[in-house]
């Protein structure tokens, strides 16, 4: 919301992790909470995977994971980073040598548990693959694949084995003098996910990548993820993050900067403010939102939209956003801008006229950020 104050009570102190880089995005310290997707292609077919990458980061995505499952895939994945406007996370599992291929193809970060890759002299050499590479490290441990030891130790998955499991993996790469890494502590279930980052932030400065792993469809798996990634993030927790679902990855970069914005820690695109409808509404606002949210996707400057249907919550709504539309009788509502009433309009042609005004208004917007940065400069 672009006019309105800052306000002390919707602050949120972030937990101070140090920062480290993947590619050209900060993680950790004073950066924005970036937001990430794992293309589901194979990626062996470098075309359909390049396209996946790019329709992510066209949806506001700071960095993209990829599978690296096989040599195949390492070999696809050089020319995948070389295509990539974003940087890439090569997701790799128990093979060190698909670490060290993933490095020199270009990957800006390996996804990796370096307990799992055998002896100390291959963890050594996927370490050495990295630092000579610039490529940093996520030490991903997920409650599904906890290691044998622990969960003998614990009888089961729960939050001690996770971060006991986090800090071994952490210790091996300290022990080899190498601290460009972040670390997750994922699971399903939401209490388990929230407990073990919880624990885990009283034992290390690393920056957090966020997730609740397998969470499931697109509105099961938002739900959970939106409970327990919101938990964190309000507690001040998270680097950056990734919304697990099963659904397309556009999707879940979408959910996650929605996550974001809901608690003002990212601010891209048009946040649509809408009344759920009833029977005072004087327009369609279900059928109205939906038109709304494919036309303005392509608007990528932060700004607010109000949608509301009828005068009881319309103004007070409308004041608080950048253009309003507020329903009213005849077939005609109100328009507001920047909180003010500015003039009618028929519902028949409410729409263009919306996404004309905030097409407009993202332009003054954009206009006066250049000139604030040139100022400073």
């Amino acid at each position: 919301m672009s006019h309105n104050p800052i306000r002390p009570w919707r602050n949120i102190d972030r937990r101070k992790s140090r920062q480290i880089h993947v590619g050209g995005v900060p993680v950790g310290g004073d950066a924005p909470i970036s937001v990430q997707t794992m293309t589901n292609t194979l990626t062996t077919d470098i075309k359909g995977t390049i396209e996946q990458v790019q329709a992510a980061a066209e949806a506001g995505a700071d960095i993209v994971r990829v599978s690296v499952p096989d040599q195949d895939s390492a070999r696809a994945l050089k020319e995948i980073t070389r295509e990539s406007p974003v940087p890439i996370v090569a997701d790799i599992h128990f093979h060190y040598k698909r670490g060290i291929e993933a490095a020199e193809a270009g990957a800006a970060c390996l996804r990796i548990n370096p307990g799992n890759i055998g002896s100390q002299d291959r963890v050594k050499e996927v370490i050495r693959a990295a630092r000579d590479h610039n490529c940093s490290i996520r030490i991903g441990v997920n409650a599904g694949s906890l290691e044998k030891h622990l969960l003998e130790k614990y009888g089961e998955p729960c939050p001690d084995a996770m971060v006991e499991s986090g800090m071994d993996h952490i210790k091996i790469l300290e022990d080899n003098d190498f601290h460009e890494f972040k670390i997750s502590m994922k699971a399903s279930d939401v209490f388990m996910t929230v407990a073990a980052y919880t624990m885990l932030a009283d034992q290390t400065d690393a920056p957090f990548h966020l997730g609740i792993t397998e969470a499931g469809g697109f509105v099961g798996g938002t739900v959970k993820s939106a409970i327990g990634l919101g938990n964190l993030l309000w507690a001040g927790m998270g680097d950056t993050m990734r919304v697990s679902l099963s659904a397309d990855p556009v999707e879940e970069v979408k959910i996650g900067f929605e996550i974001l914005k809901s608690l003002g820690l990212r601010h891209r695109g048009v946040q649509i403010i809408s009344c759920p409808s009833c029977a005072r509404q004087g327009f369609d606002v279900i059928r109205t939102v939906e038109v709304l949210e494919k036309r303005l996707e392509h608007i990528k400057t932060p700004m607010s939209l109000s949608i509301i249907g009828c005068v009881v919550n319309g103004p007070g709504e409308a004041l608080m956003t950048d253009v309003g539309f507020t329903g009213g009788g005849n077939g005609a509502g109100m328009v507001y801008l920047a909180g003010k009433q500015s003039h009618k309009m028929t519902n028949d042609q409410m729409v263009d006229h919306i996404v004309e005004q905030v097409e407009k208004k993202a332009e003054e917007l954009e206009a006066a950020r250049a000139e604030t940065v040139e100022a400073a400069e």
